[in-house]
């Protein structure tokens, strides 16, 4: 297989990095088009046997498939400016925020297009990526295109398009949140008296471990919570505060949030 990848930023060259390493194509028969000259030489040091373009420099693209990794703000800008015709064999993958299969569809004149939402653990292939395909992709198309999603991590094939809006939200943008509140931990843990490079350990050891007691336990999210906050202790106090500042709601509500922002970067 063949693959262009448009817009070279960081989801776009640790999908690359991914299919590479798991050998699903060849350094050869990756393309990376990117929109800034100037950074030609520094991803060819880094796929020195894969080709390197600039958008302006593709008249006609040699690709099975053609991955578009721009942002979704740049992409009015890729469909108006690329100087090549997507061949009537060529699928598409999209890995954009917000921007529905229809839009791609009706931009680039092409019906063969699958959308897909990685997040940023992809980085280390421990990504999770929903995805979906628009009408007259074939089984055997959808299957070589999850082997390459799978080389990033987990992936889930979503009947309904409108949901990945919603993971958008929850997974693509779902690594942010736990930083926030990990931050928010370290920073209590200085404020305590803790020195940062502790307060850090101690946090990140924390959330490692409750991951994998969530992996790992047959008890459900509230069990586990009441397995540490025993009745007028530490753990039940900060709850407390916790509730009395409706912070489940706030986290709640900034997460809808950011699935409505997804539907808006279609229009």
């Amino acid at each position: 297989m063949k693959i262009a990848i448009l817009g070279a930023g960081n989801m776009g060259l640790s999908f690359s990095k991914s299919f590479l390493k798991y050998e699903l194509i060849k350094p050869e028969s990756l393309h990376l088009i990117i929109r800034n000259p100037s950074k030609k030489n520094k991803i060819a040091e880094e796929f020195p046997r894969s080709q390197i373009s600039t958008f302006e420099e593709i008249t006609e693209l040699d690709a099975d498939l053609i991955i578009i990794a721009v942002k979704p703000q740049d992409f009015h800008w890729v469909a108006q400016n690329i100087r090549f015709s997507v061949k009537e064999n060529q699928m598409i993958l999209s890995i954009m925020a917000g921007i529905n299969i229809e839009k791609i569809q009706k931009s680039l004149n092409h019906p063969l297009v699958v959308r897909a939402m990685p997040n940023s653990p992809t980085l280390l292939g421990m990504g999770i990526t929903g995805y979906t395909a628009a009408d007259g992709i074939s089984f055997s198309q959808l299957i070589n295109i999850e082997r390459l999603l799978n080389s990033t991590g987990r992936s889930v094939y979503l009947e309904n398009e409108e949901l990945l809006d919603g993971v958008t939200a929850l997974s693509g943008s779902g690594p942010a949140y736990f930083y926030y509140i990990i931050d928010a931990m370290i920073k209590a843990g200085m404020e305590m008296g803790i020195e940062e490079n502790l307060s850090k350990l101690f946090v990140k050891q924390t959330m490692l471990g409750a991951y994998h007691l969530i992996n790992n336990s047959e008890k459900n999210l509230e069990e586990l919570i009441q397995d540490v906050a025993s009745k007028g202790g530490t753990t039940e106090a900060a709850l407390k505060t916790f509730e009395e500042n409706s912070l489940k709601e706030i986290l709640k509500e900034g997460i809808l949030n950011a699935e409505k922002r997804a539907k808006e970067l279609n229009s």
